[in-house]
């Protein structure tokens, strides 16, 4: 990809995370984020032939800016189950903060734009994925709570780390990022592992 249109595939992915966090994913149409952005549709749509790739594109873009592969060595370099476990807290708990303005644009209207939840369940399959390596770890090693099924402990770790949770506990409790962090590690280890393992 030559310069040029790197630079104005840039412009529009900015254009689109800024006009999703500052209208919280309300209204957001090709034609105000080619304005936003200072290009056509028609140029608009020569780099994204269609809104759901657009947004899916955006989330790659704000995972690219806040070098979430970077961050993500933290989780790579851990070893066994409960190390990934912390790792995945750190990396995560810290990470939600920072996205929190668009994921919560992306949350607030999967129920009626589909490429809003498509975007967003594209992000969401790798955070799945980080728990199905957890609890895989943690059966494998003989850690896992021996009343948990794999299958139910990823969707019970999936569930309880998700953005909703986070913004209850920080935004709506008033817990600084810190406690979330601190608290969300003990209460995992005492939901999935295995006392006598600790």
């Amino acid at each position: 990809m030559s310069s040029i249109k790197k630079d104005t595939r840039n412009k529009i992915l900015t254009a689109t995370w800024q006009l999703m966090e500052q209208r919280a994913g309300q209204g957001v149409s090709m034609s105000q984020i080619a304005k936003a952005a200072g290009v056509s549709r028609q140029a608009l749509y020569l780099h994204f032939d269609s809104r759901t790739a657009l947004m899916v594109a955006t989330i790659r873009y704000v995972d690219e800016v806040k070098g979430l592969n970077e961050r993500l060595k933290l989780f790579q370099q851990a070893r066994g189950g409960v190390e990934l476990l912390d790792a995945c807290i750190d990396v995560w708990g810290n990470y939600i903060p920072e996205i929190y303005g668009i994921a919560k644009a992306m949350i607030n209207t999967m129920d009626t734009d589909e490429a809003s939840a498509t975007a967003w369940n594209s992000c969401m399959s790798g955070l799945q994925e980080m728990c199905v390596q957890i609890i895989t770890a943690l059966q494998d090693e003989g850690k896992l709570v021996p009343s948990w099924s794999a299958e139910e402990a990823v969707v019970i770790f999936w569930t309880m780390i998700s953005v909703n949770n986070w913004q209850q506990l920080t935004v709506e409790c008033g817990w600084s990022n810190a406690q979330y962090i601190h608290h969300m590690k003990l209460l995992l280890k005492r939901t999935f592992v295995h006392q006598r393992c600790c």
